[in-house]
C-alpha cells in the first residue's frame, strides 16, 4: 500500500457552485483528453459520479460507476474480502481497492474509491469513527490513498459535498 496522504481540509462547508466548477473543469479536461474515469463510492452515495455527469458529454469518458454502500456490495464488485477483513472497510487499503477494482471493471483511466464515516459511527462497522473519511485514486500505473478527517456539517448532502470538493482537488492536478 503507498503512503496515505494526509489532507489538511478546510474547517468550512463547501461552496457548492466551486464544487460543480471543479467536476466540470474535471469532466471538460478528460473530453479533451480523450481519458475515462469512474468511481466507486460508499459515504458519497453517487455524488461524485453525479457531478461528473452534470458536464454534457460526459458519457464520453464516464461508462459507469458503483455505489457500493455496504460491505458486501464491495466484495461483489470486485473489492477482497480479504482486504476488508485485515485492514477494516474504513482504511486506505479499502479505498484503494475500490479505486482498483472499478477501474478495472470498466477499464478506465482513473479509478476513485471513497469510503468513511459521516456524522454517526456505523453500527455495521466497529472501525467506524465519524469523519473519518479515506480515498483513492488509481490510474494503471498506480495508486495514491488520502485521508481526511471531515470537520461537522449541517446535513449529509453537506458532508457528500464537502468530501466531493477535496476529492476534486486530489485529481485536478493529476490529470
Amino acid at each position: 500500500m503507498p503512503h496515505t496522504v494526509e489532507i489538511n481540509a478546510p474547517t468550512n462547508v463547501a461552496d457548492e457552485a466551486a464544487v460543480r466548477a471543479k467536476y466540470r473543469a474535471i469532466t471538460l479536461r478528460l473530453i479533451d483528453q480523450g481519458r475515462t474515469i469512474t468511481c466507486m463510492e460508499s459515504c458519497t452515495s453517487g455524488l461524485i459520479a453525479s457531478l461528473i455527469t452534470d458536464t454534457e458529454g460526459a458519457s464520453a469518458i464516464l461508462k459507469g460507476a458503483f455505489v457500493t454502500y455496504s460491505n458486501a456490495a464491495k466484495v461483489r464488485e470486485g473489492v477482497p474480502a480479504g482486504v476488508i477483513e485485515a485492514h477494516g472497510v474504513y482504511s486506505p487499503e479499502t479505498a484503494a481497492a475500490m479505486a482498483q477494482a472499478c477501474r478495472r471493471a470498466y477499464g478506465a483511466d482513473f479509478g476513485l474509491g471513497v469510503t468513511g464515516s459521516f456524522g454517526n459511527p456505523d453500527p455495521a462497522n466497529a472501525d467506524s469513527v465519524p469523519g473519518e473519511v479515506y480515498f483513492a485514486i488509481a490510474t494503471q500505473e498506480a495508486v495514491q490513498a488520502f485521508h481526511c478527517a471531515v470537520p461537522p456539517q449541517p446535513d449529509r448532502y453537506a458532508y457528500k459535498l464537502y468530501m466531493a470538493g477535496i476529492i476534486a482537488d486530489a485529481l485536478l492536478p493529476r490529470l
